[in-house]
């Protein structure tokens, strides 16, 4: 008959902050831990930028340094992007507030890093013949996907001010900022397709596997939450009709 009750304490406790090693960590930071903490996630997302940038003087971006250039800013954006969708599901997962905190910046660097892929691609790859970059976009499918991936991006990055929140109103920020189950897709596609034209699909089905689990994980959270605001109203309903 004790077990009852713990049983009751624990089941509205995340899942990983029953483990002693997550339940160590405090839900929320104090604000000098919150800069430390910011401070070293833009350092940490700035690294693959100064890594380019000494390849670039050491001679060190291979027979096609274009190419290398573009797919390393590619994949870095994909990278941060799966960071960004990290986030949420950990807070689910383990009760902290902090993570939260971090998604802008995370996010932002997703945006960065995939901009800096389009302008290389545009100027070093194309040089800026925009009729070229046309016809690319119409004849290859993955490159299609990407600009489409690219421009849905945009808003995103755009609305991810305070001020933007307050102005487009709660609701309607959410809505737009759920684009990401649309780009996260893309993303992995423009990845997987242009992967595969040399027969190497390996990395790409990694992100892909990454990025399927995390949408999974949300679109499962939001429909446990409807189909517990609906179990509510039906309860609420029938103790009124009583």
């Amino acid at each position: 008959m004790a077990a009852r009750p713990a049983a009751t304490a624990l089941s509205g406790v995340p899942l990983l902050a029953r483990v002693p090693l997550f339940s160590r960590v405090p839900a929320v930071l104090a604000p000098p831990a919150l800069v430390r903490l910011r401070a070293l996630l833009f350092a940490f997302a700035l690294l693959p930028l100064a890594r380019l940038v000494y390849f670039g003087f050491a001679g060190g971006l291979g027979a096609n340094p274009v190419e290398f250039v573009i797919r390393s800013l590619g994949t870095w954006a994909l990278v941060m992007l799966c960071v960004t969708l990290t986030i949420t599901p950990l807070r689910w997962a383990t009760g902290w507030a902090w993570p939260v905190r971090l998604r802008r910046m995370s996010g932002l660097f997703c945006f960065f890093y995939a901009s800096l892929h389009v302008l290389a691609y545009v100027g070093l790859d194309q040089w800026f013949a925009f009729d070229a970059i046309l016809k690319d976009i119409v004849k290859r499918p993955y490159i299609t996907i990407g600009f489409a991936s690219y421009l849905l991006l945009i808003p995103l990055a755009a609305t991810s001010t305070n001020g933007m929140v307050r102005r487009l109103g709660g609701r309607n920020w959410q809505r737009l900022h759920r684009a990401v189950y649309i780009i996260a897709p893309l993303v992995v596609a423009h990845f997987w397709w242009q992967r595969a034209a040399k027969n190497n699909v390996h990395e790409p089905a990694l992100y892909a596997l990454l990025a399927g689990a995390l949408l999974a994980v949300r679109l499962l959270h939001r429909w446990r939450e409807r189909q517990g605001s609906t179990a509510s109203r039906a309860n609420s309903s029938s103790t009124v009709s009583r």
